[in-house]
């Protein structure tokens, strides 16, 4: 199955929430600034292919490292994400990230995860 296919809107929010406090909020911030950018109109249809692809290996319960161990565990997600939003940077605007940075407020507080 590929990671374009394996994104759904409700396997990401579940994954989201259940891993965010072992993830840590870099990731999590990342992951959210991918989703935002995804959901504006004004973002092409491939680098929304690109978003989903990456928010899918995100959600995938079969990493390259499992997201159980420690330390490790999203060291290759980060990778993955870090990529993805070099590929798609001009699609990150301001209020993409403010977005991310209202909803981890929402989440977790101002002193975030």
């Amino acid at each position: 199955m590929s990671h374009g296919k394996a994104y759904s809107e409700k396997g990401f929010w579940d994954k989201l929430k259940k891993y965010a406090q072992a993830a840590g909020s870099e990731v999590i911030e990342k992951v959210l600034c991918l989703y935002y950018a995804a959901q504006r109109p004004e973002t092409p249809a491939w680098a929304k292919t690109v978003i989903f692809g990456t928010l899918g290996y995100f959600i995938f319960p079969l990493d390259a490292v499992p997201d159980m161990l420690p330390v490790v565990g999203y060291s290759d997600d980060l990778g993955v994400i870090a990529g993805a939003l070099v590929t798609v940077s001009f699609y990150i605007t301001d209020d993409v990230k403010q977005s991310a940075r209202d909803k981890m407020t929402g989440w977790f507080g101002s002193g975030q995860v």
